[in-house]
């Protein structure tokens, strides 16, 4: 029988904690008419009428790279962080054992076997999310979809000050805090019966989505009806890989009742960033196990509690980055990226990096640990890139790297696009044949191009960058110009640079052949822009098949392949020709010209 809510909350009250003397007379007395109650406790009958309203289980969502908390997230997930002497998600099991609710499902993803202790300390089940980092939790609730029924869903991150759980729940909810002025959360609009009919990212003065959630049977019927009609449509991998699955509930919210339950301020904790667990637990820093944290401290001589003003950085293809600060003094820390120590020299960088320095050319450049590979930086604040379509910019960046192509310095190591590119590939066979259509063929045009430009005089190796891409400027609000990352850096070729920036540019035929002209500072000979479309065909080849390798990684780098592909393919052909047939000319010249002194000795 469906129960009202004040009949629900006398039963509920009655079964949980035996205080149902509370409850109105007039109350009471229809519940006994009624069979439920008897001598203010459940009958048999009161106990079956809860039982519609019983949790059955619950969802716990782990399996996410939690950005937001580096540097801790580097090192272990959120969940498993302990906070005022309690791992995160242990705690929240527990409230979950102490509202009789042991059946609970924790969904895992990244550095998944870190969980798996929870299923003999707790007897949770886990669930593997091994699309963590391409989709976001809606595919988490995809995957237990067949356990969504009377069920909480909750994140392992949230700290809850007192136990939020309870073993009946009449109705499907969203745990909602007060905010007073603006915020950046999802906000709640309800109507008069506290039904959520509004959801808005952003709002001032309002009720925002924080905490736990709980699904009842009917909300999570039709919810899966309706998620599995989004991730079974076609655009789902563009259109709402990324979206929560609150998104989702948001755009639903005619055929999904779902009411809000109001708790007070300081209930729920959510930590999005270590400055805000910091501020929570003010041991944290000071006592949790993380490398980064002790690499700054020791590198700039302050303490773990000096630092503060934590958040991600989210630039290039290969490492992680955390902005951090100490006083007023920014900073930036950079942690190698997976797989990259297999084609990345640390010591050489290290080199690099302090040669740019030397040369004023990367000022924000402090240290780097050449075994581990993280580096430390001055942040320069409100920077930006060089604009590869502005051309003064262009000019400016082109410019630069004839500078550094003839400053003189030099470091121990070499970059050569071929030679480098056939490691990439030597990397990418350990996975076994390389079997793409097209692959070989072009691999064998390469091998050709290679060896005629190789042959091209007037082009001494010098000092590149060989990662030069508008990304990798920096240009303060003073106009300064700092050029970063030196990961590639080598004696290589001049025309690297001017291919890489071309490359990652995206230019035409029209802007490179400008690019090239910059760098000159004029307009090239025809022998100058022959050699530089040839690094710009050869850098295509190399980065396409770095590229490769880390996509067999599972590291892989989306759109760039292709991009990269497409300058080997597009121009392989073109630029072949202006080799070869230039040597087809000069042989036949050779030719006239031997046959000629054939004649005349004739003659004499």
């Amino acid at each position: 029988m469906a129960l009202t809510r004040k009949e629900f909350d006398v039963l509920s009250s009655l079964a949980t904690r035996g205080d149902g003397d509370r409850a109105e007379p007039s109350e009471f007395a229809g519940l006994r008419t009624s069979g439920l109650v008897m001598d203010n406790g459940l009958t048999d009958l009161g106990r079956m009428a809860l039982e519609p309203y019983r949790v059955d289980n619950a969802i716990i969502m782990a399996a996410g790279l939690s950005s937001r908390f580096v540097p801790v997230s580097y090192e272990r997930p959120k969940g498993l962080t302990s906070v005022r002497g309690e791992v995160l998600i242990e705690r929240q099991i527990r409230q979950l054992h102490e509202a009789g609710i042991t059946n609970i499902t924790v969904v895992v993803g990244y550095r998944a076997g870190e969980f798996s202790y929870l299923e003999g300390k707790f007897g949770v089940r886990l669930v593997t999310n091994d699309l963590y980092a391409e989709r976001n939790n809606n595919w988490t609730l995809w995957l237990v979809r067949s356990q969504l029924s009377n069920t909480y869903v909750c994140s392992s991150d949230d700290y809850f000050m007192q136990n939020p759980f309870e073993p009946y729940v009449y109705k499907a909810y969203y745990a909602a805090v007060y905010v007073d002025g603006p915020t950046d959360e999802w906000c709640l609009g309800t109507n008069e019966d506290g039904r959520i009919v509004s959801v808005d990212v952003g709002g001032s003065d309002a009720w925002v989505m924080l905490g736990h959630v709980y699904f009842d049977q009917a909300f999570s019927a039709a919810f899966v009806d309706i998620l599995g009609k989004v991730v079974s449509d076609p655009p789902y991998g563009k259109a709402h890989a990324g979206d929560l699955w609150e998104a989702i509930f948001a755009s639903h919210l005619d055929e999904l009742d779902m009411e809000i339950r109001h708790y007070p301020e300081g209930m729920v904790q959510e930590f999005d960033s270590l400055d805000e667990l910091a501020a929570f637990d003010p041991e944290f820093l000071d006592t949790v196990t993380c490398q980064p944290l002790d690499d700054v401290a020791l590198a700039l001589g302050c303490d773990r509690s000096d630092l503060h003003d934590f958040y991600p950085v989210t630039k290039g293809l290969t490492n992680q980055s955390f902005h951090f600060s100490v006083g007023k003094r920014e900073y930036i820390y950079r942690r190698p990226g997976r797989g990259t120590e297999k084609f990345i020299n640390r010591k050489a960088e290290t080199d690099a990096d302090t040669v740019a320095r030397n040369l004023g050319i990367d000022r924000t450049f402090i240290c780097e640990d050449p075994e581990r590979g993280w580096k430390l930086s001055h942040f320069v604040a409100d920077a930006r890139s060089v604009d590869p379509f502005n051309p003064d910019e262009v000019a400016r960046a082109m410019a630069l790297a004839r500078q550094i192509h003839e400053s003189g310095a030099s470091i121990d190591t070499s970059f050569d696009f071929f030679a480098d590119g056939l490691g990439y590939e030597r990397l990418l066979l350990e996975h076994g044949p390389i079997a793409i259509p097209g692959y070989h063929g072009l691999r064998e045009k390469i091998v050709r191009l290679n060896a005629l430009s190789s042959a091209d005089e007037g082009f001494p190796t010098c000092f590149c960058h060989n990662d030069y891409l508008p990304l990798n400027f920096l240009i303060g609000k003073d106009g300064s110009m700092n050029v970063i990352d030196w990961e590639f850096a080598g004696m290589g070729d001049p025309g690297n640079d001017t291919a890489t920036f071309i490359i990652c540019s995206q230019y035409d035929e029209a802007q490179a052949n400008a690019a090239i002209d910059a760098y000159f500072g004029r307009p090239a000979t025809f022998g100058e822009r022959r050699h530089f479309w040839a690094r710009v065909v050869l850098g295509g080849w190399c980065w396409y098949v770095w590229a490769l390798e880390k996509d067999a990684e599972g590291a892989g780098v989306g759109e760039w392949l292709d991009i990269y592909k497409s300058y080997a393919t597009t121009y392989i052909d073109e630029v072949l020709s202006w080799y070869e047939r230039d040597d087809a000319s000069k042989a036949g010249r050779g030719a006239a010209r031997r046959a000629s002194d054939g004649i005349a000795a004739d003659n004499r």
